[in-house]
């Protein structure tokens, strides 16, 4: 039996969280307007686990009422779950809500949650702010390392040549991960800085930071 609007609604008020989850499931199956009504529903579900599945769906339905969607991801920014604050902010990014700049920045530097500003800084590059220049020069300097390869990724992302001195350092990281972000992010940005860079990492001792850089080159 497929899911019907008034199937999903019926779920979304029941006392069973399985129901309630199930319901949030079947929202995919409906017409975007349709799903983007019953999503705000689950988006106030007292669960966490309902909130999350939700927003998480927002990053397409959200294209249904741009500034709905602003309002409501704003307000869940404060949610108290941090798993729900970190899917807001890639939604955000996702719908490209410029106007939510200042709220993720905010909420950056003010949250303890490293999750949150893990995907703050993954959902910079996608949003395409040259606002975001600066927290991500910032988030450099974090002592947790995934904050350090989304703000390097981000950077990459993000296009601003600036960017591409700040990266130089990262180019000879003891991890071959970074090095291998650095890369993509150098390719990406381009220039005869970057091409510089690239041309000492065609002789990285690792076979796909090699390749990577060759591709880029070309």
């Amino acid at each position: 039996m497929s899911a019907s609007a008034e199937s999903v609604r019926e779920l979304l008020s029941s006392e069973n969280l399985g129901d309630r989850l199930r319901a949030v499931n079947q929202i995919r199956e409906l017409e975007p307007n349709t799903g983007f009504e019953l999503v705000q529903i689950a988006i106030g579900d007292k669960n966490s686990r309902v909130r999350y599945s939700a927003v998480s769906q927002l990053d397409t339905l959200g294209e249904q009422d741009f500034d709905l969607s602003l309002r409501i991801l704003r307000e869940l920014l404060n949610d108290p779950e941090a798993d729900v604050q970190a899917a807001a902010a890639d939604c955000l990014g996702a719908l490209k809500l410029h106007a939510a700049f200042e709220d993720l920045e905010q909420l950056y530097h003010t949250t303890s949650e490293w999750l949150v500003q893990f995907s703050i800084i993954a959902t910079l590059g996608a949003f395409g702010d040259p606002r975001s220049l600066e927290l991500l020069k910032q988030a450099l300097n974090s002592d947790n390392s995934l904050i350090q390869t989304a703000a390097i990724s981000s950077l990459g992302e993000l296009g601003d040549v600036q960017a591409v001195s700040l990266l130089i350092p990262y180019s000879t990281n003891p991890d071959w991960q970074v090095r291998y972000i650095v890369v993509q992010a150098l390719s990406n940005l381009g220039g005869a800085e970057a091409q510089s860079i690239l041309e000492t990492l065609v002789n990285d001792e690792v076979d796909a930071i090699r390749q990577e850089a060759k591709q880029a080159l070309e």
